[in-house]
């Protein structure tokens, strides 16, 4: 079986703010899901403090 990954990074909604736009989030997450790519991890963004998250997705070729 093969695999293709893709990376996105998702960013804080402003600098001060810890909060990501979760509904934006999930309509993204949700429309990937529907071309097929499955999300494999997530992981915080950012050196010192967190900017943001990094998602990575798979699916196969």
């Amino acid at each position: 079986m093969r695999w293709e990954y893709k990376t996105l990074s998702y960013k804080k909604r402003s600098f001060f703010s810890g909060a990501i736009d979760a509904e934006a989030l999930n309509q993204q997450l949700d429309a990937l899901g529907r071309e097929g790519w499955e999300l494999v991890s997530i992981s915080p963004n950012g050196l010192g403090t967190v900017s943001g998250v990094i998602a990575i997705f798979k699916r196969q070729k």
